[in-house]
């Protein structure tokens, strides 16, 4: 079972992007898109508080007719953050995430902010890990295994 400091050793850029509750909604689109990831902390200084995501934007801007550019990211973020630790298992970050419909978690080591794993990172282990079993049992198979 894969631990939340493995995948993190996994991701080739481990930095967690973050933004002020004070910016515009629009400030942090754009630097989602920057960035190509889904979600950004909202932090004031170190302290985290809050999370702004690609869906925040969909549901609390776009339909309910606010404009991303007059919005700040305060008025619309998520304030509760779940976050994880690098010793929890992957299976317990996926029941975490489908238990509560998260796409997006903070790891946090002694308090302190080290990295972030999204679904994606999730999913691929889970490939990665079934594809070595499935590898293991082909070798079985065919006799590699006497």
């Amino acid at each position: 079972m894969t631990t939340v400091a493995e995948i993190l050793k996994s991701k080739a850029d481990s930095t967690v992007h973050s933004i002020a509750p004070t910016a515009t909604v629009y400030e942090a689109l754009r630097l989602m898109a920057d960035k190509s990831i889904g979600a950004l902390l909202v932090k004031e200084g170190d302290a985290i508080v809050g999370i702004i995501t690609e869906r925040d934007y969909a549901r609390k801007i776009a339909l309910m007719g606010r404009t991303s550019m007059e919005t700040l990211v305060r008025d619309v973020m998520t304030s509760s953050v779940l976050c994880v630790h690098p010793p929890q298992s992957s299976e317990e970050c996926m029941q975490l995430m489908t238990g509560r419909r998260l796409r997006h978690l903070p790891v946090l080591d002694n308090g302190k902010l080290v990295g972030m794993i999204s679904i994606g990172d999730l999913v691929k282990d889970i490939i990665s890990e079934q594809k070595f079993i499935i590898e293991q049992l082909e070798h079985y198979i065919t006799g590699g295994g006497r």
